[in-house]
């Protein structure tokens, strides 16, 4: 775990030399800024990667319940993805695997000890936590998580784990060992205020991927690239968008005549919020 740490030490003191921070408020009652969301998405994807034969491609509607929310000590984001929603034989997912768990709980250091952690643009601290559950497939990752006040953007989640592969029916040679390191971030930038109380935002987020050993095995590779961007509409109950997502090497696949997993995708969605 020695690189491992070097990694996160660096990462801080990126962080710190940018602009100044506004530090969590733990005085008092912890769960004075408790909140929670919930909302369904429709989505429907063009171009998804990865594709596994050579003329075909991932296409897919599919709901999705999302939410998130923050109570006390912690942090929380995740989400449930069903696929192929209309059972239709033109979905790449259809009679596949068809669902998809993602949960990102966070512990605040800041709030667990009562101190006031920030640290240049960093405002809070926290051990980050990121689990993946599908059909055959579950990854626990662990590491350190930071809220960084970025220029225009404002408040950025960033996380850097330690991957674990605990099952990966695709790839067996990993399963029980420490994998290869993440960084993830995330953005919600709203940018544009109507008069009544919608707007337009600037939402995305990024995940790389490295220092993965592929142990031998045709068709792997040691890092692996996913980042969206997109342009969101929302009122009080809707939001309307379209995000374009950049895959490189994703998921570790080597991109070849067998599996193409760099390009471009799509994603078009309808949400409803609770």
């Amino acid at each position: 775990m020695a690189k491992f740490t070097k990694t996160l030490i660096a990462a801080g003191l990126l962080a710190a030399a940018a602009t100044p921070a506004f530090a969590a408020d733990y005085s008092g009652d912890i769960h004075k800024n408790d909140y929670k969301w919930m909302q369904f998405n429709v989505m429907h994807t063009i171009d998804q990667r990865p594709i596994f034969t050579a003329d075909g491609n991932y296409n897919d509607t599919y709901l999705e319940m999302e939410f998130g929310g923050r109570s006390g000590l912690f942090d929380l984001y995740g989400y449930v993805d069903v696929f192929d929603i209309f059972d239709s034989r033109h979905s790449d997912k259809h009679d596949k695997q068809n669902i998809f768990m993602k949960f990102a709980p966070r512990l605040s250091l800041d709030a667990l000890t009562g101190k006031d952690l920030s640290i240049g643009p960093v405002q809070e601290w926290y051990i980050a936590s990121l689990n993946n559950v599908a059909d055959g497939q579950m990854e626990n990752l662990i590491g350190i998580g930071s809220d960084v006040q970025v220029p225009w953007f404002g408040k950025v989640g960033m996380n850097l784990y330690a991957r674990h592969s605990t099952e990966n029916a695709n790839f067996e040679a990993e399963e029980g060992k420490w994998n290869g390191y993440q960084f993830s971030m995330n953005w919600f930038k709203p940018f544009y205020h109507f008069s009544d109380t919608s707007f337009v935002s600037f939402q995305g987020y990024l995940d790389y991927t490295w220092d993965m050993d592929t142990y031998g095995v045709a068709g792997r590779h040691s890092d692996g690239l996913g980042t969206l961007g997109g342009i969101y509409y929302h009122t009080d109950r809707y939001v309307v968008g379209y995000a374009i997502k950049y895959f490189n090497e994703i998921y570790g696949i080597d991109n070849n005549a067998d599996s193409k997993s760099t390009g471009f995708g799509h994603y078009f969605n309808v949400s409803y919020k609770f």
